[in-house]
């Protein structure tokens, strides 16, 4: 399902330039040396794909005690569904107020990322672009949610950061094109989007029924079910 991450992340990425748009516009790149500009570009993004990776260690890990403890081969299920209540239902989501240390947490990472900004050291752009990474972000959730469906730390961290990846070609693009001004474009893609993520939601449901289709809904294998089968003596 390492797809749907890259996806998720390439399309989605509209939608990102809301919150890391300003941020990546913002950066203190030398304008005057292309190729030094570049890889302090990337140096930025490596700091992103970093924290998303480690996200996706400690959400696959979760997604893993859930499948011992809990839902096993259902979860993939679940998180379809979930994703796809979330995108229908947004109202649901924005009625749980974020908690005072919450919004604490957030205005620290605010704060540190605006010190950050002003600033030109070599690790400067790897510091924001890991600071970057944590900040609240509705597509981030979604991805979150996949890579607790891998139920594995490694497969949960490579799955986001195969989604940060698909990010990286529109929050590159910003910084040599300038603010994103095509205010037509912007609506259509924000009418795509929940719609990609309702098509990717309905691929995580049929990945968890076991259809037998190739690539989609591989059918369980026989270990699989013996392994969940109970013993009796």
């Amino acid at each position: 399902m390492l797809y749907t991450a890259f996806i998720l992340g390439l399309l989605g990425s509209l939608h990102c330039l809301g919150m890391c748009g300003p941020i990546a516009f913002m950066l203190p790149l030398d304008r005057t040396n292309q190729v030094k500009q570049f890889f302090q570009l990337m140096s930025y993004h490596s700091g992103r794909l970093l924290t998303y990776g480690l996200l996706g260690v400690l959400f696959g890990l979760l997604g893993r005690g859930f499948e011992l403890f809990v839902f096993q081969q259902h979860l993939s299920i679940f998180t379809g569904a979930l994703m796809i209540i979330i995108i229908m239902f947004p109202k649901l989501v924005y009625q749980l107020k974020a908690t005072e240390a919450l919004n604490t947490y957030i205005s620290k990472i605010k704060s540190t990322l605006g010190k950050e900004l002003k600033q030109k050291s070599n690790d400067t752009f790897f510091a924001i672009g890991f600071l970057n990474g944590f900040l609240p972000c509705g597509l981030v959730y979604m991805a979150l949610l996949g890579a607790v469906a891998t139920h594995s730390t490694f497969q949960g961290s490579l799955y986001m950061i195969v989604f940060g990846l698909g990010t990286i070609p529109l929050m590159s693009s910003i910084v040599y094109i300038g603010k994103f001004t095509n205010l037509r474009l912007n609506r259509y893609f924000k009418k795509v989007i929940p719609m990609v993520v309702i098509a990717i939601g309905v691929l995580f449901i049929l990945r968890g029924l076991g259809l037998n289709i190739p690539y989609i809904s591989p059918a369980a294998s026989v270990s699989n079910l013996v392994e969940q089968t109970p013993l009796c003596n």
